[in-house]
């Protein structure tokens, strides 16, 4: 494959980066975040781009001083099962520790992925209320929950 670059996006793309993840926040994979959401938070992203495209992005989202999550992972239909969302956990569990951070938080349908990492299924019951009222609330699914929980101490 040529030559994967990873940025930090900014607010300028912002609209191609809902574009990616459209149909993952249709069918219910992937929470909504309207624009402004997106560039309040465009800092905890790492976007991969291969030439001038973006194939994939992933937010490392601070809950506390001592929790973040991985969420948002979406990567092009055509370039899934090539690692790069493996190469995008990876950014991800850098940066949490270059914050000092302590453990990371991820809810996915995905739980192998997460493992090989060495995250754990945690139970959902102990996901932070800030979490669930900040972001489960909002999805499609809630209540009725069917992600699975992981964490990984860093």
């Amino acid at each position: 494959m040529e030559k994967l670059v990873f940025i930090k996006p900014d607010v300028l793309d912002v609209e191609a980066m809902q574009e990616l993840v459209y149909e993952d926040v249709e069918n219910g994979n992937i929470l909504d975040r309207n624009s402004n959401e997106m560039a309040t938070t465009i800092r905890s992203y790492t976007a991969v781009k291969l030439e001038d495209e973006f194939i994939g992005f992933v937010a490392t989202h601070i809950h506390t001083t001592k929790l973040a999550e991985i969420r948002s992972l979406v990567v092009k239909k055509e370039f899934r099962n090539k690692s790069i969302a493996k190469l995008l956990i990876e950014k991800s569990i850098l940066e949490a520790k270059s914050l000092n951070l302590e453990k990371l938080l991820v809810l996915t349908y995905k739980k192998e992925l997460f493992e090989h990492f060495g995250f754990v299924v945690i139970e959902k019951e102990s996901l932070p209320d800030t979490k669930i009222w900040a972001d489960c609330i909002k999805c499609k699914h809630f209540p009725i929950c069917d992600e699975i929980a992981l964490t990984l101490d860093i």
